[in-house]
């Protein structure tokens, strides 16, 4: 009966507290004795609610989960202490430096390409889209990045479309910097819309604003446009639509796999060992992101280019989506869930969850007074 009696308090712990959404002096004592079938009827509901509301599967696909302590004794402090000075006294001065080359190099060598080639496209082009494989190069030194690539090389080819996971954008630098993709991607303010307004255009790139209704369609058509030259960029999408923190994938856009292409999956996967390489774009810049990568030890990664899949007989291309999500996400060991990634732009604020909170606990109480 004691072990009973001990597991019973461990669950409890794990469950909300009703009381606690409830204003002070309204919990009064039930009328008549409560019954063990009262409580068992109502213990599937508050738990299905708590999942719900506290801590659902489709939150957790867009939190940082925070690696374990491991430098607070006296033995290891001091080590730590040491680490973080040569990662910000020693390293961070050095990749910058290693940027700073790198961005001097590309542009002195960018601007006389593109302004006095202008009359040679072909000519152009293949030095423009080295030019940007060279400056992702120097992207990925700044963090010391060890990415072990696995597969054949993507090659320029009429009708096929290359899709991946995303964690951040720094996945298409990481894969810019071995191919020249042109990729399809959210509109973003500052330094980086002033990069995808001017360099990366020169490599096919297309943008578009979620906000924008009138978007999707230009941008479906310059996709079905794009992947009928054989002279063009191969054309990267994340159809997930959204940054997700590599251990889960959201449900893929079909965008990509109605275009009566060859859909080529590409699998990405980082080790966290050294930093958490997901971008929280709600909760930080861009900018600061590279800073959290650039005063990191290194940023440690695999990448998985996968067999080239088609649209079977009869399938539909909500069902190859998820087919190649299945690809994907067992190759990179990352789970499933049935959430559409655009809900993150539409989330309930937390004073309307904790209204809900509140009417639930009170609906409750409700239902206990009346036994």
């Amino acid at each position: 009966m004691s072990k009973l009696n001990s597991s019973s308090s461990e669950l409890d712990l794990d469950r909300p507290n009703i009381e606690d959404y409830l204003p002070y002096g309204s919990i009064q004592e039930p009328h008549g004795k409560l019954r063990l079938r009262d409580l068992l009827d109502i213990s599937p509901t508050l738990t299905e609610a708590a999942g719900a509301i506290v801590d659902d599967s489709f939150t957790r696909c867009f939190k940082s989960i925070p690696p374990e302590p491991w430098n607070w004794n006296v033995y290891l402090f001091p080590l730590w202490c040491l680490g973080v000075g040569v990662r910000y006294l020693i390293l961070f001065p050095l990749r910058v430096l290693v940027l700073t080359l790198g961005w001097i190099v590309f542009l002195s060598a960018y601007f006389p390409v593109h302004v006095l080639l202008k009359g040679h496209d072909k000519l152009r082009k293949k030095l423009e889209r080295g030019l940007v494989e060279l400056i992702c190069s120097f992207f990925v030194a700044s963090w010391t990045g060890v990415v072990k690539y696995h597969g054949p090389r993507p090659s320029m080819r009429p009708k096929q479309v290359f899709v991946a996971n995303h964690t951040s954008m720094i996945d298409f630098i990481i894969l810019e910097q071995m191919t020249a993709f042109a990729v399809i991607m959210q509109k973003h303010p500052g330094w980086v819309g002033l990069l995808q307004s001017t360099i990366l255009e020169s490599v096919g790139c297309i943008w578009f604003n979620r906000s924008e209704s009138k978007d999707r369609e230009v941008v479906a058509k310059k996709l079905r446009d794009h992947v009928q030259g054989a002279d063009n960029n191969p054309l990267l999408i994340f159809p997930e639509g959204t940054c997700v923190n590599n251990h889960y994938t959201v449900m893929f856009k079909k965008g990509a796999f109605e275009l009566g292409c060859t859909v080529c999956p590409i699998a990405i996967k980082y080790n966290k060992i050294f930093v958490d390489a997901f971008w929280n774009s709600r909760k930080q810049s861009f900018t600061m992101h590279l800073l959290q990568l650039m005063t990191s030890w290194a940023v440690v990664c695999d990448v998985w280019y996968l067999e080239p899949q088609n649209l079977k007989p009869g399938e539909t291309p909500i069902e190859f989506a998820e087919r190649v999500r299945d690809i994907i996400s067992v190759r990179a060991g990352l789970k499933k869930v049935p959430w559409d990634g655009y809900l993150k732009y539409s989330r309930p604020s937390p004073k309307h969850r904790e209204r809900k909170q509140q009417s639930f606990a009170e609906s409750v109480l409700r239902r206990l007074e009346e036994k």
